[in-house]
């Protein structure tokens, strides 16, 4: 393995890749995948509207650490050659799933990737938007009703959420309050509504939006699927102001997307850290004004800035290297799920799965599923027992 260094910090450890090495680790990509991007240069309209959307509502996928069936990529492929309307795209999906006689453990998680983006794609290619907190209700509904089962669909929540977030080290965002989840998107949409963006240049009106985006995020007025539901709303409202939206950043960095609206609505003082809106605007900013920022996760985590100076004294022996071998690699194939499942291990050997999924903010059975692969792939190992064990990561 390659050298990685490793921060010490409240007596917990770090690790991070070093960016010297040769990139070991990469993200998992469907085998059935379409080259969407080729409909999109080939520029025929249809073909390349379609082509956005699909790319956009299987990239958002990866929010959850989901990935859509080959079956989804086939019959999207038949919707973008226009053999089938998305209403016989959005049948074929749920077809597919009622005729199923026998279900695996990842099918749950495939339904819901499969009929979500087919929805996302949907609500994409229809024209119609309204500016108000009911859109999103109608958005929510329409995206997740009779795949959410622990969580109403185009309701809002009425009990109180944490989610523990990676890129804070285990805290959470300040969501709002359940009682006043009405109250405060009622003040947002005004607010905005009233907005005039006639004398701000475009790199200023993307920082205003930034900040509304984040802002709405916040609330997270629903419990589950509230990333998704803000991107999709984000897309219709950013065209209805005559923007093109560049698919990319939604496509391949949904995970990014995530990361930034936390670091942009995070502040601990007593850690010196405040909400930080510049992740968040690089992505928009690609979005909005062709630009090229990388949209790297590792940037967004609150130690990163820590493990950068530990970097800059390399040279005067400040860091601890955890291996002196070659840094020749072996490629291992993992989702942004499971490096996220190592990255949590190597904190906290006793971490529990349910702890993970706390931290993650995904299923239990998504973690318990995804620690199952990462356990053939060789990459960890379980020590003892379930009660007194601990699990390793394999070097």
């Amino acid at each position: 393995m390659g050298t990685r260094f490793k921060i010490l910090k409240q007596g917990k450890s770090l690790d991070f890749p070093n960016p010297c090495d040769i990139k070991r680790i990469k993200v998992e990509k469907n085998p059935y995948e379409i080259d969407f991007e080729s409909y999109i240069r080939e520029g025929e309209p249809d073909k390349k509207e379609k082509s956005i959307a699909w790319s956009i509502a299987t990239g958002l996928q990866q929010v959850d650490g989901l990935t859509p069936s080959a079956y989804l990529y086939k019959t999207a492929k038949r919707n973008i050659e226009g053999e089938i309307s998305i209403e016989e795209a959005k049948k074929l999906i749920d077809s597919y799933y009622e005729s199923k006689t026998s279900r695996t453990e990842d099918d749950d998680d495939t339904e819901e990737a499969d009929k979500v983006s087919t929805r996302i794609t949907e609500l994409l290619s229809e024209k119609s938007f309204s500016f108000t907190p009911n859109q999103l209700l109608s958005i929510h509904e329409r995206l997740f009703k009779g795949v959410f089962y622990k969580v109403k669909a185009g309701k809002f929540r009425d009990y109180n959420i944490t989610k523990k977030e990676w890129v804070l080290n285990g805290d959470t965002v300040l969501y709002a309050n359940a009682d006043l989840i009405n109250e405060t998107l009622k003040y947002d949409f005004e607010t905005e509504k009233n907005f005039d963006y006639s004398k701000l240049s475009k790199e200023d009106a993307v920082k205003h939006i930034t900040r509304f985006v984040a802002n709405i995020w916040q609330i997270h007025p629903f419990g589950e699927g509230n990333t998704r539901t803000t991107a999709v709303f984000t897309i219709k409202y950013l065209r209805s102001l005559g923007f093109n939206v560049n698919n990319e950043p939604f496509e391949k960095h949904s995970w990014y997307f995530r990361n930034a609206l936390v670091r942009a609505n995070y502040t601990n003082m007593q850690k010196g850290i405040y909400m930080n809106t510049e992740y968040l605007e690089k992505f928009f900013r690609n979005i909005l004004l062709g630009e090229s920022n990388e949209l790297k996760n590792r940037y967004t985590h609150i130690d990163y800035d820590e493990y950068m100076k530990k970097m800059s004294v390399k040279d005067t022996g400040k860091i601890t290297e955890k291996s002196h071998e070659s840094h020749s690699k072996v490629t291992v194939n993992l989702t942004e799920v499971q490096q996220n499942i190592v990255n949590a291990i190597k904190q906290n050997q006793f971490v529990s799965q349910t702890e993970i999924a706390k931290e993650l903010s995904l299923a239990r059975e998504t973690i318990n599923r995804n620690m199952k692969k990462l356990q053939e792939k060789g990459i960890i190992k379980r020590i003892g027992a379930d009660k007194n064990g601990h699990w390793e990561v394999i070097e």
